[in-house]
């Protein structure tokens, strides 16, 4: 399926994630709640292909950047307890293939966390291609998903009464991503 039926407007070409306009975020259960945060020093391109299942994308996180608008939980995430940022400073996500399955648009890829790579499935939404104030062409995407953070060895947590803990396994990932063509 060519790119254009499915995103109109959307070439064949290299575009830039702006990390000035696009987010990663994550959602995790605190206790009864959920808190969010988010990493704010990230890059990433999106290789678009003619043929739809031919487009790549590759990002880089700098894990330190956590910010989960709490200093001190912040400064544990980075230890060798939570994220071990010193080890391993930054987590990454490559495609390995674009799908469309029962009317949406599912982009398969590994990421690496912790030096532990798995494979996951991000759902897509595209919000449209447009001209910026500047002269550049700018596409916006919505994407996101869910992981066990055990999996990428992520097991820190506090035991509380009965069978609760203070952390969910659950994470869910979810990307405000505004790419400008190269």
């Amino acid at each position: 399926m060519s790119i254009t039926a499915v995103a109109p407007g959307l070439t064949a070409g290299t575009w830039n994630i702006d990390p000035a306009h696009s987010e990663v975020t994550f959602v995790i259960r605190h206790l009864m709640t959920k808190v969010r945060g988010t990493f704010t020093d990230f890059t990433g391109t999106v290789q678009i292909a003619e043929e739809l299942a031919e487009s790549t994308a590759v990002a880089e996180i700098q894990v330190a950047s956590i910010d989960t608008r709490h200093a001190d939980r912040d400064a544990h995430m980075r230890t060798a307890e939570v994220l071990d940022v010193e080890k391993y400073p930054t987590m990454t996500f490559a495609t390995k293939g674009v799908r469309e399955e029962d009317g949406e648009y599912l982009l398969d890829g590994d990421l690496t966390i912790k030096g532990v790579t798995r494979p996951v499935t991000l759902t897509v939404e595209f919000n449209g291609v447009g001209e910026d104030p500047w002269g550049g062409t700018r596409a916006g995407f919505s994407a996101g998903t869910t992981i066990s953070r055990k999996d990428w060895g992520i097991e820190f947590n506090v035991p509380l009464k009965g069978d609760k803990a203070l952390l969910g396994d659950k994470v869910e990932i979810q990307l405000e991503i505004q790419a400008v063509r190269a």
